[in-house]
């Protein structure tokens, strides 16, 4: 298990993750030191526990909310799917319709 030094808030904290993922865990210290330093500013002088709470909420937040439009966004892919395939059916169908009619005359 390596072992990473984030800062949040100008304080350092040893975190650990799995071999490989610190860079990743890295990252996201940033954001999270972004959205504290962003409540701070907000809000004033909090405890470290309640401004890191604040922070917390606030991306739980943002997160809901991209579930939530990415779900959204789900469905409407998934309508479009099967819009696509009803249509391609049918033109499947009207295409197979004007070969029959065509061989209709070709026979005739």
């Amino acid at each position: 298990m390596a072992q990473v030094t984030i800062e949040v808030n100008g304080r350092p904290y040893q975190v650990g993750c799995e071999d490989g993922q610190e860079g990743h865990l890295i990252e996201l210290a940033r954001l999270f030191d972004r959205q504290v330093r962003a409540v701070s500013q907000d809000m004033g002088q909090l405890t470290d526990t309640r401004l890191f709470l604040m922070g917390a909420l606030l991306l739980a937040d943002e997160l809901a909310d991209s579930r939530s439009r990415m779900s959204s966004i789900q469905a409407e892919l998934a309508r479009l799917q099967s819009d696509q395939a009803r249509i391609e059916s049918k033109a499947v169908a009207a295409l197979d319709g004007a070969a029959k009619r065509i061989e209709k005359l070709a026979a005739e």
